[in-house]
């Protein structure tokens, strides 16, 4: 072999391994190199920077927990379960026994004890009188402000026809009514001596001034009598012998008779409708005197 024909062979046999070299470089590797950096994606990435993607509903088996509006150590009482409601009324505050009492109960069932009491304060209020008969200091106070509120209120005007009245002039008024009118229709209006509110200090006949249905049931159905009616209660008096509740209390419907109970117990029967002594303390009352 010459030289030049050597010389050719040489060279071709580089030329073919330089062929295969690159051929090699080409296709021997299809993936992509594990140590390269990865190309920019077009999505979003989703580290945890990036707001969650939307789950699949929760199953029956784990429900997701329902907010809570934010709760209270103390509920409000009136949502807790046996929260005690407003104090009921007392009524073993005072007696109803004693004669001295406010809440005295006095009716045919029911005489003073003793039948001899006399009160303690009776005084003469500043008011227009047809009768001059004292009350106990009380009533009196309570009396001066209900007439002057019936005047400022409504421009009614009130004098007291009878007030406290002792054992013994319950005597001579009950004789001379059954004098008139017989023991039957007498015991339907005037109480016998010894069970008469009168004898308390605490009872108070008022007639309208100018005089109108004086000690009559027509008062009643007259302004002064609706007024009274309406208002009497707020200055602790109860209109004692309602028309609808002769068969309690024992005496024909008197609208101009008061009774001074004071403001706390005049509240309580306003408030909870009842209208008689008897049936808010659960006395005995009736028609018969026994």
């Amino acid at each position: 072999m010459t030289c030049r024909s050597a010389r050719g062979l040489v060279v071709g046999s580089l030329l073919v391994l330089a062929l295969a070299g690159c051929s090699t470089a080409q296709h021997g590797n299809a993936g992509p190199r594990t140590d390269a950096a990865p190309a920019p994606s077009a999505t979003p990435s989703t580290t945890s920077s990036a707001a969650p993607t939307p789950s699949a509903p929760p199953t029956a088996s784990a429900p997701p927990a329902a907010p809570t509006a934010p709760t209270s150590s103390t509920p409000p009482a009136s949502d807790t379960p046996g929260a005690p409601g407003p104090l009921p009324f007392a009524k073993a505050a005072r007696s109803v026994d004693d004669p001295a009492s406010l809440w005295v109960v006095v009716n045919k069932s029911r005489p003073l004890n003793p039948v001899s009491f006399v009160p303690p304060d009776l005084v003469y209020p500043a008011v227009p009188y047809v009768n001059r008969q004292p009350m106990r200091q009380e009533a009196a106070t309570a009396l001066v402000a209900m007439l002057a509120a019936a005047r400022t209120e409504s421009g009614l005007g009130f004098a007291v026809q009878s007030a406290y009245r002792s054992y013994q002039t319950q005597v001579s008024v009950y004789r001379d009514d059954v004098a008139r009118n017989g023991v039957a229709y007498a015991d339907t209006d005037t109480a016998r001596p010894g069970h008469s509110e009168h004898q308390t200090g605490l009872a108070i006949d008022l007639s309208a001034a100018p005089a109108n249905c004086s000690l009559a049931a027509c008062l009643g159905t007259t302004p002064h009598g609706k007024w009274l009616a309406a208002n009497a209660w707020r200055f602790g008096f109860l209109l004692r012998y309602p028309a609808d509740k002769v068969p309690v209390t024992g005496f024909t419907y008197e609208p101009w008779h008061f009774r001074y109970i004071g403001p706390e117990l005049a509240a309580e029967l306003h408030r909870s409708g009842s209208t008689t002594l008897e049936e808010f303390f659960g006395l005995p009352g009736g028609t018969l005197y026994r």
